[in-house]
C-alpha cells in the first residue's frame, strides 16, 4: 500500500475513501454485478480527479491540457485502485483461518 501512496496525490485520499463507500453501496444494492463494480469505480475515480485537476491546473496551452488530462486518469485510476485494495484488506483481516 506504500507504493500506491507514493503515487496518490495527498489531497485525492479523500476520493478512495468516497469511492469505497460507493462500491459497498453497489454491493449492497444488488443493482450492478459484482464483476462491474470496479470499472464503475474506476470512472467514478477518473471523474472526480478531472475535477480536482480541472480546478488546480492551469489550462492554457496544448501541453498543460495533455497533462492534466493525463494526471486526472493516472490518478482516478490509482485512487479507484486503492479503494479496492482497501476492500480487499478489510475482507482479509475478517476472515479466520
Amino acid at each position: 500500500m506504500e507504493q500506491i501512496m507514493n503515487y496518490v496525490k495527498p489531497e485525492l485520499i479523500v476520493v478512495a475513501v468516497v469511492l469505497y463507500f460507493c462500491g459497498m453501496g453497489l454491493k449492497q444494492s444488488q443493482a450492478v454485478k459484482d464483476k462491474y463494480i470496479p470499472a464503475i469505480l474506476g470512472a467514478g475515480g477518473i471523474f472526480l480527479a478531472t475535477i480536482y485537476v480541472i480546478a488546480t491546473c492551469p489550462l492554457g496551452t496544448m501541453q498543460e491540457i495533455a497533462m492534466a488530462v493525463f494526471t486526472a486518469i493516472v490518478q482516478g485510476i490509482l485512487v479507484a485502485g486503492l479503494s479496492t485494495y482497501i476492500n480487499q484488506t478489510i475482507k482479509q483481516l475478517g476472515k479466520n483461518e
